[in-house]
């Protein structure tokens, strides 16, 4: 892998962020704050742009701007993320 594909790859897989946000939120569809994932700022910032970058992902990624901590997503400030139930047919 080269150092270009190591410093993008997420650092934490996809089916784990997955399991955390049906933890946190109960069932899929509802928002939870990016917060709630208690990752750093830099480190919540890098794993939800990075797979929000991905159109295979994204397109089960809901962020939403609200009340809480702001995080810039691929530059696009946001609080929260919803996910669609469809996303475990890629996990």
């Amino acid at each position: 892998m080269s150092s270009e594909a190591t410093r993008q790859a997420p650092m934490m897989p996809l089916s784990q962020l997955v399991d955390r946000y049906r933890a946190l939120a109960g069932k899929f569809g509802l928002p939870v704050p990016l917060a709630a994932f208690q990752l750093g700022p830099v480190e919540t910032e890098r794993l939800f742009s990075s797979y929000d970058e991905d159109y295979h992902i994204s397109r089960f990624f809901h962020f939403s701007e609200g009340v809480g901590e702001k995080f810039s997503i691929n530059g696009i400030p946001a609080t929260n993320i919803s996910l669609d139930p469809e996303i475990e047919t890629i996990l």
